[in-house]
């Protein structure tokens, strides 16, 4: 080329750069060009970034009819010129080189043609694909693994409970509501959710460890702040307090007073301590009232599991089981207008703590013997494990959108409480029915915890008992509140029963859950 170019006489204006260039001097080369060509002589060319920075830089290129020149000069967008032809080459090149109009119509069509590609375009097309990508794993998520066989979950021994990070939550008002990682975050103070759970678990766990001489006092500690958090005037529970035990609102939510009866009518059930009995039946009493005025449901729910575990000690009660039979009522009532054949449910969203609608029927239905209540129950636990268990796997649904009727479930961030509820449901559907299958679903919902999930993630941390906030699609929420580390040490406790049962090391089922009631010891 270069003897040619000489015998031509027009080596002065002909410059050959046999190496490669970077971007910035390819750029400059662009810069000054009239027209660029790309005469390859392979047709199977599949790429030329040259030919792609050129079109970019808004050039108006002549190419031979290669693979990628052919696809991206189509449309007017550059000119192809056959093979191995010399003459054609030229004449291409003069054509627009004495043409600026045809030739800049040309270039503009390569550079529109190639705003997509510019990185600020191509970073814009990357995000949107994985927004989809995440909007369509949170709806479908795709598991990690596939085991070839699962071992029944029975065979594989429970952890034991492990209190260290309970403990670490704890000072001397209450339980704290929120961790950072595994450190208590005292900016967002005490609740009164939290240490109903918690009263729950120190009172109804205390025979299976009964060797630990500070159970007895955390209990002491919780039912301590539910005393505190009891308006005298109102008789209604308050929730949130700051970490400076200042109450931030004036009355708590029926959620907050459901919960409180609950763990109240546990304690009276079932503390071995007499202080304690006589403290939370005075409580009990007193806000029992309040429970009448609900309007939500899911309080109605809590406060007839308290209710039940109440009348476990105080069968003869008839306030308390006037109550219950309200309350119970009123559930059905919901059930009765809103559940059909494909959404048996009493609401027409499916959000949170939703095994413990079932689980209230269940045990109250037991207590009252009404069969109607009974059945109602077990119907919409059957919805709940249809919508929630498929596949052999425990899929809660998830708080980031729920699960409204007619619409997408929501797959993401699932919660422990969900998981919770719904052993504590499967429990009591165990001890009403006397049905395997009931116990069999609380054993693979349990599995959720050690990570037989979406993502194959244990919740559970085994170093301190505590149980991460949560399932998101990118993994477990590395901070372990109270509601979460609750949520699994009650599971957990829950199952160490459930086991003993069906071992025949207990007489009776989770007597904690109020599954059935005991021999009246008086009224209060």
């Amino acid at each position: 080329l270069q003897r040619l170019a000489m015998s031509l006489g027009i080596s002065e204006n002909v410059r050959f750069l046999n190496r490669f260039v970077d971007i910035q001097e390819l750029c400059e080369f662009l810069g000054c060009a009239d027209v660029y060509v790309t005469p390859y002589r392979n047709e199977a060319q599949i790429t030329s970034g040259t030919l792609a920075y050129a079109m970019g830089s808004g050039k108006p290129v002549v190419s031979t009819p290669y693979w990628y020149a052919t696809e991206m000069l189509a449309e007017g967008r550059g000119v192809i010129t056959p093979f191995g032809d010399a003459k054609s080459l030229t004449a291409n090149v003069l054509a627009l080189l004495n043409d600026p109009v045809r030739r800049h119509a040309i270039r503009k069509r390569a550079h529109l043609f190639t705003r997509d590609a510019v990185w600020s375009k191509v970073a814009q097309e990357y995000f949107k694909v994985f927004a989809e990508a995440k909007e369509r794993g949170q709806r479908q998520p795709t598991q990690r693994f596939r085991a070839r066989a699962i071992l029944p979950a029975t065979a594989a021994p429970l952890p034991e409970i492990n209190l260290e990070h309970l403990r670490r939550m704890t000072d001397s008002t209450g339980l704290l509501q929120h961790s950072k990682f595994n450190i208590p975050d005292r900016a967002h103070g005490h609740y009164t959710d939290d240490n109903a759970r918690a009263l729950v678990l120190t009172v109804s766990a205390q025979d299976l460890l009964s060797q630990d001489d500070r159970l007895a006092s955390m209990s002491v500690c919780y039912l301590g702040f539910l005393a505190h958090a009891l308006n005298p005037g109102t008789a209604r529970f308050l929730n949130f307090m700051s970490y400076d035990r200042r109450w931030e609102e004036a009355e708590g939510s029926e959620d907050s007073q459901g919960r409180a009866l609950w763990a109240l009518g546990v304690t009276v059930g079932h503390a071995p301590d007499k202080g304690q009995v006589v403290a939370a039946t005075s409580l009990f009493n007193r806000a029992l009232p309040a429970a009448e005025t609900f309007s939500h449901p899911r309080a109605s729910a809590l406060a007839l599991i308290g209710i039940n575990a109440y009348l476990g000690r105080f069968a003869g009660d008839s306030g308390a089981r006037r109550t219950a039979r309200l309350l119970a009522r009123r559930i059905l009532r919901d059930f009765r207008r809103n559940a059909t054949d494909d959404w048996y449910w009493l609401e027409d969203i499916l959000t949170y703590d939703n095994g413990k609608l079932a689980q209230a029927l269940l045990v109250t239905g037991a207590c009252l013997e009404n069969a109607r209540m009974v059945e109602v129950g077990i119907k919409a636990l059957e919805w709940l494990t249809e919508v929630q268990c498929t596949a052999g796997m425990f899929r809660p649904v998830g708080n980031d959108g729920w699960y409204r009727k007619d619409g997408h479930r929501a797959r993401f961030d699932q919660q422990p409480i969900e998981a919770q509820s719904m052993i504590e449901a499967y429990v009591a559907a165990h001890a009403a029915t006397g049905e395997t299958r009931w116990a069999d679903l609380a054993e693979q919902v349990f599995q959720w915890f050690l990570g037989h999930n979406d993502l194959a993630a244990p919740l559970w941390d085994p170093d301190t008992g505590a149980c991460h906030d949560g399932l998101g699609p990118e993994g477990a929420n590395l901070n372990q509140g109270a509601e979460s580390t609750l949520a699994w040490l009650l599971s957990l406790a829950d199952m160490h029963k459930l086991r003993a049962v069906r071992a025949g090391r207990s007489r009776m089922p989770l007597e904690a859950l109020g599954a059935r009631t005991m021999t009246c010891e008086g009224t209060p």
